[in-house]
């Protein structure tokens, strides 16, 4: 538990994603929340009010200075909403209907290119929407702490939608100690995305130029603007703030890095029964995608799994696939026993689920419901036969009559030619990964050892097919790959070692960078070397780690859940939580000046 204590007297942390799930941040924001309601005196959140908040947020009371600074917002067409977010810790909550400042767009425009340089003029509403929510923000933060003038104040502003906060404190010479963080640059995302080599190129690149050619310039601006105006920078990872650094000009001051609430998560004890639950509903999954054309042994297969957004390049689909490829090539010229199913749960374009899939479905579990109800009956005549010492046939265990029917239900299972690549119908001439998986031989032949489902669709518990949520599923696979190019924390890999699943990251990625620090013996949470390397050097690594991974036994796969386990421990909240109060401490001390080093820490 941090040292640190909280030198803000009120602490306002503005974010688009509180009480608004729609990325990353609102993990950060979420996991963290009640340690720091803990350790702050007055901590508020504040966020849009969407019709989605309703789910998570209970409005209350608000005190009288609050309440009488809502009165003085909504006639200026600002109105707020108090109370507190449903989850652990249940931290207050401020939320902001700012839609009547739609009218006042093009003048908040205006100022935000007198004071601070940022070209808005063309842009689109999603350049508008949080700048004006983040700007009504200001105005309220603005409006309670006058209430509070012997308070010290402080305001953490999330990525650019929450920095017109800032910008509106500082130029009003509001006094709030301000922190920025960007998770992820705009100018680097776009560059990454759009195949610059970004680490090789950061030193000689022109980034407004850059920007403009990319068609983020304002987003870049605004970025740039709250990274220069706040009191202390943060990035999320040390390659982000190299990053910043370059793109931005500023290097952080104080490095962010996202953690969990481990405690939240299963045991190890608990996490391997879990395994086996899942690791059997995905089997069943398996059993009806592939068997109607063909049979592999299950017993002998592992499960594989890449989760995340469709960015082909900055998620690193490109060099996983090529790699698999490989692997699919080892394991066949050695005959190998070992089968590898790899999900590519990658939600993207599509029209529904394949009417195959739902049939084969159907059928299955046809086929699985009629031989339950009958097997009261079969295990009284397999008792019964090993009581009178008979051997056991097919005929003196089963009917006539029910091996008749089996028969024609398998027969109605089977289908010819090869399975799809993807759960559902899309446009397979132009999808990228579809594409990829048949240039390098992934055609779910039956001789391929790597069987690839593209599985284009969010795994939120009601997908028709597996129907678990994302956490659940993952628990019952064996290895998640996260060969991100551009990533600069990269949640999913610490997400599965917190539930006992060994993961690949890469030295390119925020907390690959992070663990490679603590992983000693190379084992529960791989670390591809990325950086300075060849693209061939990169997948014969990746196949390397893939292929060592495959030929482990059971036993040293469960050696590896556990190591990953302890790593994610490295992560929880109860110690990263401490960079957040030292960002928070400095900027206070930057305004208000310097308390004593006594002052600083707790009894």
């Amino acid at each position: 538990m941090t040292k640190l204590k909280s030198k803000a007297d009120i602490l306002f942390e503005l974010s688009w994603e509180v009480c608004n799930k729609v990325g990353g941040i609102y993990t950060v924001v979420m996991s963290k929340a009640a340690l720091m309601k803990k350790h702050c005196k007055n901590y508020i959140l504040v966020g849009p009010l969407q019709e989605k908040s309703k789910y998570d947020f209970e409005a209350q009371k608000p005190p009288e200075e609050i309440r009488q600074s809502f009165e003085e917002l909504a006639a200026e067409g600002i109105k707020c909403q108090y109370g507190v977010w449903k989850i652990k810790g249940e931290p207050t909550v401020i939320l902001i209907d700012f839609y009547e400042l739609v009218n006042k767009k093009d003048s908040i425009k205006s100022e935000m290119w007198e004071k601070y340089q940022i070209d808005s003029m063309n842009v689109g509403w999603d350049f508008e929407e949080p700048m004006l929510w983040s700007y009504a923000a200001g105005k309220m933060i603005e409006s309670i702490t006058k209430k509070y003038p012997w308070q010290k104040a402080s305001v953490h502003c999330h990525e650019w939608m929450a920095g017109f906060a800032l910008l509106y404190l500082k130029s009003k010479k509001v006094k709030t100690g301000a922190v920025f963080t960007t998770h992820a640059t705009m100018l680097g995302r776009s560059l990454a995305g759009n195949n610059v080599d970004l680490y090789s190129q950061l030193e000689h690149l022109d980034p407004q130029h850059e920007a403009h050619r990319l068609n983020v310039e304002s987003k870049f601006l605004t970025e740039r603007a709250c990274a220069h105006t706040a009191d202390i920078f943060t990035t999320v990872s040390e390659i982000t703030s190299i990053e910043a650094e370059k793109l931005l000009g500023r290097k952080a001051d104080v490095l962010v890095l996202n953690g969990l609430d481990i405690g939240k998560f299963p045991t190890i004890e608990e996490t391997s029964i879990k395994h086996v639950t899942v690791r059997d509903k995905i089997r069943e999954f398996l059993s009806y995608y592939f068997f109607p054309y063909y049979y592999f042994d299950l017993s002998h297969n592992l499960v594989y799994f890449i989760v995340g957004r469709y960015e082909f390049r900055n998620k690193g689909l490109d060099i996983l696939i090529r790699a698999l490829g490989k692997l699919n090539q080892r394991l066949k010229e050695e005959d190998s026993k070992r089968t590898i199913s790899v999900f590519l749960w990658i939600p993207a374009g599509q029209s529904g689920i394949r009417t195959e899939i739902l049939e084969n479905k159907n059928f299955f579990r046809h086929i699985k419901n009629f031989v339950e109800y009958h097997s009261e009956d079969i295990i009284k005549k397999v008792v019964s036969n090993i009581i009178n010492q008979k051997k056991l046939t097919i005929t003196n265990i089963f009917e006539e009559e029910f091996l008749h029917q089996l028969k024609k239900d398998s027969l109605n299972f089977k289908r010819e030619g090869d399975p799809p690549l993807s759960t559902h119908y899309m446009d397979e001439k132009n999808d990228a990964m579809v594409q990829a998986l048949r240039e390098n031989g992934l055609n779910n032949k039956e001789e391929d050892k790597v069987k690839a489902i593209i599985y284009p669709v969010y795994l939120d518990g009601a997908d028709e097919m597996i129907n678990l949520s994302y956490y659940d599923t993952i628990a019952g696979c064996h290895l998640g790959l996260f060969p991100s190019y551009y990533e600069p924390w990269g949640y999913t890999p610490l997400e599965g070692a917190a539930l006992g699943v060994a993961s690949l990251t890469t030295d390119l990625a925020g907390f690959g960078r992070f663990i490679q620090k603590h992983e000693k013996k190379k084992e529960g949470i791989f670390v591809l070397k990325r950086m300075d390397r060849s693209e061939e050097e990169q997948i014969d690594d990746f196949t390397d780690i893939m292929y060592h991974y495959a030929k482990l036994n059971r036993y040293q796969r469960v050696h590896n859940k556990t190591v990953a386990k302890s790593l994610a421990a490295y992560a929880d909240w109860s110690i990263l939580i401490e960079n957040y109060i030292e960002a928070h401490n400095r900027a206070v001390d930057k305004v208000f000046g310097a308390q004593t080093k006594d002052e600083t820490h707790s009894e």
